[in-house]
């Protein structure tokens, strides 16, 4: 310990009065040596009836869907990251209570998302005033099955705890393009390359002191949603890069996507409308793999440029929820009923690893706001993951409301709360990270 950092320590223990605070602020202001354990566990359902979001049944299963768990401690506490093949998690509270009654991982540490894979279940319920696809016994059936997938995955994660390093990046891959078009009939959904859109994709790589991978978290703002309409069970582009990965670097790698801003971007290439079915499905299944490539092969070269990776790391997390001002859709699909309340919990997640800092929200964050809290944010290697915790609908910016978009349509938040709530709040919630480790 440097004579300057005791003298700090010292005199908060002195104004603390006693040796408590000076054993606390010793050991919160030092690094530990990270550790790092990951699992992958299947969640492909056995019984498709009802559980198709999109409505009715799937009528199979074109590729398994997994549940992806990573678990890092730091010597004072641990952090959970649980990444979905799913369309979108609902509220998460309960689960997360019971992660930390049977794992051990306080629930304000757990970020729980989906990747919003079209061709995938939903998992657990519409939180109330929420504009989501909910689902009726069967959902919860299987709800309840993966919830055990999931508590199961996270326990052998934390079994698996090794030494480890990490290190973090961007890339640059081209598979999304804004959808927000205006056509004669005014505004819809469509193909705008014009219109802005985040090419950037993030990726923190973990591997053990030996250089052995043991995870690669990949964050990028797409729309899961090229094989919508084959009615199978798909991991979709999210599923097909995650698999890319894995296969690609070996070793029981665990590759988790997580949804970046992407409220209003879509695949570059989906499933062709109309025409023959069967010729239809095929081009979708070239374009989810051939897509999930690019983007995996993307990660897997920023991954191998990254150096030196850091073994002392400290970890944070923090939650906060927003009550905004309730508003309803409309133009919606016709299982999105949408219950009468005042306000909607936007749920903001932090958790910190190291000087990255993966900042969770419970919706469809848009492109415009992803932007501005890239521009605003402390930390450089912030990255924003939607559909964290919960999925309420979209979640535009402020301007956005003055057009009818599909977006602002589908969104339970009324005007003038979501935007500043996200930027401002996760920003703020970073900096008390930052402040509460600084000596």
């Amino acid at each position: 310990m440097s004579s300057l950092f005791g003298t700090a320590v010292a005199r908060a223990a002195r104004r603390s009065g006693g040796l408590l605070a000076l054993l606390l602020l010793a050991g919160a202001a030092q690094a530990g040596q990270l550790r790092a354990g990951a699992a992958r566990v299947e969640i492909t359902p056995t019984d498709l009836a009802a559980l198709n979001p999109m409505g009715g049944s799937f009528k199979g299963v074109h590729d398994p869907i997994y549940l992806r768990a990573l678990v890092l401690d730091d010597g004072h506490g641990s952090v959970a990251l649980v990444s979905t093949d799913l369309i979108e998690v609902g509220t998460m509270d309960a689960v997360r209570q019971r992660i930390a009654r049977e794992v051990g991982i306080a629930a304000d540490h757990v970020m729980i998302g989906a990747s919003h894979d079209h061709s995938a279940p939903r998992l657990g319920r519409v939180t109330p005033g929420a504009l989501a696809h909910d689902g009726g016994p069967e959902s919860d059936a299987y709800s309840a099955w993966v919830y055990d997938k999931m508590v199961g995955a996270l326990k052998q994660a934390k079994a698996a705890l090794r030494p480890a390093r990490l290190g973090s990046g961007r890339g640059q891959v081209d598979v999304n393009v804004n959808r927000d078009v205006y056509g004669a009939h005014g505004w819809g959904l469509g193909y705008a390359p014009d219109a802005p859109s985040d090419k950037r994709l993030g990726v923190l790589k973990i591997e053990s002191l030996d250089g052995t991978p043991l995870a690669l978290l990949l964050n990028y703002g797409v729309h899961s949603t090229v094989t919508l309409g084959t009615n199978e069970i798909s991991g979709d582009l999210a599923g097909a890069a995650e698999r890319y990965v894995e296969d690609a670097l070996g070793h029981g790698v665990v590759a988790l996507w997580t949804p970046a801003a992407l409220g209003d971007q879509a695949p570059r290439v989906s499933r062709p409308r109309g025409g023959d079915a069967r010729r239809s499905d095929a081009v979708a299944y070239d374009a989810m793999n051939a897509q999930g490539l690019l983007v995996g092969a993307e990660a897997v070269r920023v991954a191998s440029t990254m150096a030196p990776l850091k073994t002392d790391v400290r970890l944070a997390a923090a939650e906060r929820v927003v009550a905004c001002p309730a508003k309803q859709g409309r133009n919606l699909m016709a299982d999105m009923k949408q219950q009468q309340v005042d306000s909607v919990p936007l749920r903001l997640n932090l958790i910190m690893i190291g000087d990255v800092a993966l900042t969770g929200v419970s919706g469809e964050v848009t492109n415009a706001i992803g932007t501005r809290l890239y521009a605003l944010s402390p930390l450089t290697q912030t990255f924003l993951v939607s559909i964290a915790n919960d999925r309420i609908g979209y979640l535009p910016s402020d301007a956005a409301y003055d057009q009818p978009l599909f977006e602002v349509n589908g969104s339970p938040v009324a005007r003038g709360c979501a935007e500043d709530a996200i930027v401002n709040g996760l920003s703020d919630m970073i900096r008390a990270a930052l402040q509460e480790r600084s000596p």
